[in-house]
């Protein structure tokens, strides 16, 4: 069975998409993934697997990694009810990922297509965007024109949205 980071590279290949990666010991917040990548060029993004309070309607959503996301205001503007964090069985279930590796490389994994996507508009005038290709021992950094390519190809919708204005 392959590893979750080699079906992402592949993926990448496939799509002809260039990436950087760097490999790095485990970490599972935002501050401890920075101190890995400080050198590196491009922004740090949050990306947070949420759920509504029945577990029913899953989203993912991408977010500068400075912004504090204000969960109500959320809820409200996605008209989802109790917008919260989903758990590790569901994230498992369906994006195939564990706790601290979400991103959106996971939808390789989503074979219902049922997870609607949420990117932050504070981020689309950036050119380099990082992500963990679904382990947190690594980080992918990509042109922001390719993570649209790499939804595009997987036939996944996205909706733009304002998160730091809150």
């Amino acid at each position: 069975m392959k590893n979750e980071d080699q079906k992402v590279y592949e993926v990448l290949n496939k799509m002809n998409i260039e990436y950087k990666l760097i490999c790095h010991p485990a970490v599972f917040t935002v501050e401890e993934a920075d101190e890995c990548i400080k050198d590196s060029e491009g922004i740090r993004t949050k990306t947070l697997f949420l759920c509504d309070k029945k577990s029913k309607k899953f989203v993912l959503i991408i977010v500068d990694g400075k912004n504090i996301l204000n969960m109500d205001k959320l809820s409200k503007k996605l008209k989802i009810v109790r917008l919260k964090f989903a758990s590790a069985e569901n994230l498992k279930k369906k994006l195939g990922l564990a706790p601290g590796s979400v991103s959106l490389f996971g939808l390789l994994n989503n074979k219902e297509k049922d997870v609607l996507v949420y990117i932050d508009k504070s981020i689309e005038t950036e050119e380099i965007i990082s992500f963990h290709p679904n382990v947190n021992t690594r980080t992918v950094f990509i042109k922001i024109s390719d993570m649209y390519k790499f939804l595009e190809e997987l036939d996944y919708q996205y909706e733009m949205i304002e998160v730091a204005k809150w």
